[in-house]
């Protein structure tokens, strides 16, 4: 007998089985009547960094799990603490041992919480970062995707330093972020708006605006130049200062559980529905526009800063001396040495360095005057004076004759206009100084300057009353470990609150 036809009759015995056609290990939802599917675009798309958000539901973490398992050879996928890993795990387990496939090669490391699939050809790891120190655990640790759910629970500066290790040896392997995330429902993550601002304005042109929108799945590139972030032309390289810069690309793409083939025709549209305003606008439909009511303990309600932006676009410039310069200063590190400039109550825009240009009490106190050369010198100069600014207010104190010490611990006789309630120290004055400012129906008219960073600042403390009835406002620390950075804009804003030993702050 043959060998071709011992091989036909042992089919039919039934002793071989015919190989099956493989089964893609995971595929992106496909589109709809011919209407792209939004999973389908950001698993394609060839941007650096990926945003998929808006609603509920959309498939945006079923999309880390599939990039991770088809596109890439080294993985991670992030939320912000590890408990909230437990779904996507759960997921993970679905996906990986998918009846058909062969376990053998799959495996699940219960206590590194890792997968590693095709006998080790990929791996996909789970991981949290709760605490802005924790970014210190991901230092040196490469893969070519890092993905991060809920992305609007970290900060900025939390991802963009773990992404730094975002590469490969592999020439033929690419390297990607993808970012999925939900309107943010507090201030804390107002920041992943300005990040998409572009397509944010596109979307919701009457809330958000930008010389030049980018439609959904639109790729544009950013580069850094000075520690400031820059919208560039294209992907072209550009030279600064003798540095070559490489732009990189970022796209961003809606979706909502209308998208989503899985959840359409369940319960989970009915669900959302239920939900009180503004979390059915956000949720349901993904409206990045809806207002949010400010937690009552935060010292400035975001909506007052707004107005105060907003005052801003529309009162030009005085043509009056300055009347006070704050200074908030840095030594090295991520955090920056700021300059608020006031002209009453008309802010100019913050003027800012990397602490690491204003390491010594020289190199800040250039800085300073190189502001007043541009401004004039003003009525009086503020500087926290405490641990690192001791130094450059000695430099600043030679040179001017209205530099004020600044020392925000200090106790305060300052009380609320009802005058019920003491401050516990000068920075709970000065944070209710500037609250009472802001104050739409009984301020001061403030003008701030429009910057997301501000905002994000002013916006972060929350205060509480003591048993003597003082106000008393968070601890910076406190405040750092939350937004992941120091508050160096809003610090100098708060600054200008204060009065220093030679004069008394009044409007």
């Amino acid at each position: 007998m043959l060998l071709e036809e011992l091989f036909v009759n042992t089919i039919a015995d039934g002793l071989v089985q015919e190989p099956k056609e493989t089964k893609p290990l995971w595929e992106p939802n496909p589109d709809r009547d011919g209407i792209p599917n939004p999973q389908r675009l950001a698993y394609e798309s060839e941007a650096d960094v990926v945003g998929m958000g808006g609603g509920a539901g959309s498939g945006k973490s079923s999309l880390l799990l599939g990039l991770a398992a088809t596109n890439h050879k080294r993985s991670v996928i992030f939320r912000r603490t590890f408990p909230e890993l437990r779904g996507l795990i759960e997921d993970s387990r679905a996906i990986f041992n998918a009846e058909g496939r062969d376990h053998q090669k799959d495996s699940f490391n219960e206590s590194l919480h890792r997968w590693s699939l095709n006998n080790g050809e990929k791996i996909l790891e789970f991981e949290s970062c709760q605490l802005a120190k924790d970014v210190r655990k991901q230092q040196g640790r490469a893969r070519d995707f890092f993905g991060f759910d809920e992305a609007q629970f970290f900060t900025r500066e939390m991802i963009e330093y773990i992404t730094i290790w975002n590469r490969t040896t592999d020439i033929n392997q690419r390297c990607r972020v993808v970012l999925t995330f939900n309107p943010p429902t507090d201030d804390n993550g107002q920041w992943i708006i300005e990040y998409f601002k572009p397509w944010m304005a596109f979307l919701f042109p009457e809330a958000y605006q930008h010389p030049n929108p980018a439609k959904p799945g639109e790729l544009r590139w950013y580069t850094s130049i000075d520690g400031e972030e820059v919208e560039c032309d294209g992907p072209e390289e550009i030279e600064h200062n003798g540095e070559i810069l490489k732009p990189k690309s970022r796209t961003f793409i809606p979706g909502t559980v209308f998208d989503n083939p899985h959840l359409i025709n369940t319960d989970y549209v009915s669900q959302l529905q239920r939900y009180d305003e503004p979390y059915r606008s956000m949720f349901l439909y993904g409206n990045f526009a809806a207002k949010f009511d400010t937690d009552p303990q935060q010292v400035i309600p975001t909506a007052w800063i707004l107005t105060a932006n907003q005052r801003w676009r529309e009162t030009p410039k005085p043509e009056i001396p300055i009347t006070m310069i704050a200074v908030d200063v840095a030594r090295g590190g991520r955090d920056k040495s700021t300059i608020a400039k006031r002209y009453e109550n008309w802010f100019d825009e913050i003027a800012k360095k990397p602490g690491k240009e204003t390491a010594t009490g020289p190199k800040l106190a250039t800085f300073v005057k190189t502001e007043i050369d541009k401004t004039g010198l003003p009525e009086n100069i503020n500087i926290d004076a405490i641990g690192v600014g001791s130094s450059p207010f000695d430099t600043l104190n030679e040179i001017y004759d209205c530099v004020n010490p600044i020392n925000v611990a200090e106790k305060s006789t300052f009380r609320d206009k009802t005058n019920r309630h003491g401050m516990k120290n000068k920075r709970a004055e000065m944070y209710w100084r500037l609250r009472e400012a802001l104050d739409p129906e009984h301020g001061d008219n403030i003008c701030l300057p429009p910057d997301n960073e501000l905002l994000a600042d002013l916006c972060s403390a929350k205060w509480e009353l003591t048993s003597n009835g003082q106000i008393i406002i968070e601890d910076k620390d406190r405040i750092k470990e939350r937004i992941g950075r120091s508050p160096d804009l809003g610090e100098c804003v708060l600054l200008t609150m204060l009065g220093g030993s030679k004069f008394i702050m009044g409007w």
